[in-house]
């Protein structure tokens, strides 16, 4: 019976953060190793498993965490020695599944999942099949297109189907593991780095150029291709969006085929920037709720802390009628809710503690209506049925607003978090959301208008005004137009 090793470290990072992410954050999150990695029913794991039912499963390391900064040295050391010691002592293996995102960064080194994904190349040799699954979001880069036999992409945005993608990502190494396949890989990219808002794939422009990639899986000998937006508040080189093909044997095919789809994506980029309002402007326009207003310069999701308190000071001075929801990170203001107790009124300094370059505390007097542990169950997405913890968490008001202070950032698929201090977001006039995507799911049919707001924070809508130190100029849209512009050509092993 064929031999497969499973293992990664999957997280998502920004450059943009001033903090680190060390190894606490992926214990509190998930961390399985060896035998509990079974277990896994959701998720890319789940899928990989589910396909996977005629060979001997060689169980690693499945680290995760919600994005934030790079990882700090330290952290990534001991997980990547621990993936690989795994590996060592399991050696021989036939085959390896990697499901990275692809878009980690390590403080100073650059790269995560190329890093990795070539460290695991080293220990296996050149001919044992390796498949690496990643988020649309990911950074291709040269090590990871050199060192993988063939890699694969959630398709969906928001991400509906990590699980289906663990599938394909199986499958393309069963073809390999069987002597069906040969996969031949290459990835093409142009510099185009924006938001993630104009980025879904149920409608608008990135879901036209998915559309267009995915349709070249219908031809004869091409096993997989993926679309890619990449994850904006990295600081690396050579990034962009674009396409990457795997034909069975035909890396001519691949190559042209990918230029293609790179050279559209091209022309689609004025339509992938977002349209932005001012808060107090987006506040004014707001109608009949429920309001979604989208403070996605602190999505939690991209790397952020989740401490700003932009969008709830908008609030707080322009006291619309009926009940608002804002939420912000912040333990020191949970912790001092909860020595008052509910009932009682405290002056609280709110938000902008743990990434404090953008912006200063909220001062304010707000009376404690709930308290709670923080735990609360996902309903879907990433992590769906699992249990998030934000630490000790309180429901204040304060005026019109209703504010959910919470000691520890969470991932933000729907309004799970406010549900838990049974904040009615069904009923409320104004919501702060902070994620420039998932709330499309999360709060389908149950809002009457959205806007994304130009508020300062590390994940910010467009990416015209930011000074990054690594990655190369020119990239749009910082530069509008780039003269005879070709694309970045990737090719893989075979």
């Amino acid at each position: 019976m064929k031999r497969v090793a499973i293992g990664s470290i999957f997280t998502e990072s920004n450059h943009l953060v001033g903090r680190l992410t060390e190894l606490a954050d992926f214990e509190r999150t998930e961390v399985r190793r060896g035998e509990e990695m079974l277990q896994a029913t959701e998720g890319v794991v789940g899928g990989m498993l589910r396909e996977l039912g005629g060979v001997q499963v060689v169980p690693l390391l499945y680290a995760s965490t919600v994005p934030g900064g790079p990882l700090s040295r330290a952290c990534y050391a001991s997980l990547k020695a621990e993936l690989l010691d795994r590996l060592k002592a399991a050696l021989p293996v036939d085959g390896v599944l990697m499901p990275q995102h692809g878009a980690a960064a390590v403080d100073g080194l650059g790269s995560l999942d190329g890093d990795l994904i070539s460290a695991v190349r080293a220990v296996i040799g050149p001919d044992v099949p390796l498949v690496a699954t990643l988020d649309c979001h990911a950074h291709v880069t040269p090590e990871m297109v050199a060192n993988a036999d063939a890699m694969a992409a959630w398709e969906t945005y928001p991400h509906r189907d990590t699980y289906t993608t663990g599938q394909r990502g199986a499958r393309l190494l069963l073809g390999m593991l069987e002597g069906r396949t040969r996969p031949s890989m290459v990835m093409a990219k142009v510099p185009v780095i924006v938001g993630g808002f104009m980025g879904s794939t149920d409608d608008g422009p990135f879901a036209q150029f998915m559309a267009r990639t995915k349709a070249l899986e219908a031809r004869d000998g091409v096993l997989s291709t993926s679309a890619f937006l990449v994850q904006p508040q990295l600081d690396l080189p050579g990034m962009g969006g674009g396409a990457l093909v795997v034909t069975d044997g035909d890396p001519q095919t691949a190559e042209r085929e990918a230029g293609k789809l790179a050279l559209y994506y091209w022309e689609l980029r004025h339509r992938l920037e977002a349209r932005i309002w001012k808060p107090a402007d987006a506040i004014a326009a707001g109608d009949a709720g429920p309001v979604l207003l989208l403070e996605t310069s602190d999505c939690i999701g991209g790397g952020a802390t989740g401490d700003s308190a932009a969008v709830l000071k908008a609030l707080v001075a322009a006291s619309p009628s009926g009940n608002s929801l804002a939420y912000v990170v912040d333990a020191e203001a949970a912790a001092a809710c909860h020595r008052a107790g509910e009932g009682s009124r405290v002056r609280v300094s709110i938000g902008h503690k743990l990434d404090p370059q953008w912006g200063t505390p909220l001062q304010a007097e707000a009376l404690v209506e709930k308290l709670t542990d923080g735990r609360f169950t996902y309903s879907g997405g990433i992590w769906g049925g699992q249990t998030g913890a934000m630490g000790p968490s309180a429901r204040v008001r304060i005026g019109n607003v209703q504010v959910l202070l919470a000691s520890l950032g969470t991932y933000d698929w729907a309004d799970e978090q406010y549900r838990s201090l049974d904040m009615d977001t069904g009923k409320a006039r104004f919501i702060v959301v902070k994620n420039p995507m998932n709330y499309r799911i999360g709060y389908a049919g149950r809002f009457t208008a959205a806007y994304v707001l130009d508020t300062p924070g590390p994940t910010p809508a467009s990416l015209r005004h930011v000074a990054f130190q690594n990655l190369q100029r020119p990239f749009f849209p910082q530069d509008e137009d780039i003269p005879n512009l070709r694309p970045t050509i990737l090719r893989g092993r075979r």
